[in-house]
């Protein structure tokens, strides 16, 4: 069972090397950046954006940090309190106090991770679970650098290391990231190949959407962004799906692939949602049969 947690996604960074794009809108796969951080976090009690508000496949919570453009730190406080002031006041928006309320472990996540995914998210959280005397879990690239806005932290020392911090230097705008990690008994996770990646520049970008149209993922990522974009989240197992259409199109004719997965589609949805994956595979099944049938008389006929 997944840790209860909450979430904070940054988003109103400068992108000064994208020229000042609004990077957490730059689409890759057809779904903007943001979206596809929000997709690998949907399992948050709660989610607060630290950025300009903009519309989101998710609802989540706005808020911005004090001044805009602060920094990493400023930024990271402006969710722990929203996300408090969420807790207490069971919704809205603008910012509150910290103080208690919420999960007892927040995930902190930038919003410039194309390649973010719930499997990370989960090893995160089940690293800090399994290591009671840390106080934050942090993702680590290929060369064994902290992901310091990849992790999940225990939320009451987040805290007092910000109001530490915030009381030394009279301001948490413009401080270092290291000033909080520093502090904090830390254990690591060792990242997936591109989990860590990040999109600081156009280059970055074009890295991004080359790796997604790879032969190994461009499906799983075509029909991820599909879901996204008519607001579906049931998984199904893709593999039946295919199979099907080959059947089709093979025994029956070319399009009859098509339009045979969607009536496949119509059947599970009129079986309700009751019915999840589960439904999408017998009516596959069912229909798999049908031309493997239709096939075999026409083999017979030839």
């Amino acid at each position: 069972m997944t840790t209860p947690h909450d979430a904070v996604v940054l988003a109103g960074g400068a992108a000064q090397r994208l020229g000042g794009a609004d990077k957490p809108g730059v689409r890759v796969g057809g779904r903007a950046l943001l979206d596809r951080v929000l997709a690998a976090c949907r399992g948050a009690d709660r989610t607060v954006v630290v950025g300009d508000a903009r519309p989101t496949v998710r609802p989540v919570r706005w808020t911005r940090e004090d001044p805009p453009g602060g920094g990493p730190l400023a930024a990271l406080d402006a969710g722990v309190r929203e996300i408090g002031a969420g807790a207490r006041t069971g919704g809205g928006t603008g910012v509150g106090d910290a103080g208690a309320g919420g999960a007892d472990v927040l995930l902190v996540l930038s919003a410039d991770l194309p390649f973010l995914d719930e499997d990370t998210v989960h090893r995160l959280l089940g690293a800090l679970a399994d290591a009671p005397h840390a106080e934050a879990a942090l993702l680590t690239d290929a060369g064994r650098r902290d992901q310091p806005l990849v992790a999940a932290y225990r939320v009451t020392p987040l805290r007092r290391e910000l109001a530490r911090i915030a009381e030394e230097r009279g301001t948490l705008a413009g401080g270092p990231l290291r000033q909080l990690t520093g502090a904090l008994r830390l254990t690591r996770v060792a990242a997936g190949p591109l989990a860590s990646f990040d999109c600081d520049t156009w280059e970055d970008i074009a890295t991004a959407r080359a790796c997604i149209r790879e032969h190994g993922t461009v499906l799983d990522e075509w029909i991820t962004a599909v879901k996204d974009e008519l607001g579906i989240e049931l998984d199904v197992d893709t593999g039946v799906l295919l199979d099907l259409a080959r059947d089709a199109a093979h025994g029956v004719a070319r399009p009859a692939a098509p339009l045979t997965t969607f009536l496949v589609g119509y059947a599970a949805a009129r079986a309700g949602t009751e019915g999840g994956p589960e439904a999408v595979a017998e009516a596959a099944r069912k229909a798999a049969a049908l031309a493997q049938r239709w096939a075999a008389e026409q083999d017979e006929a030839g």
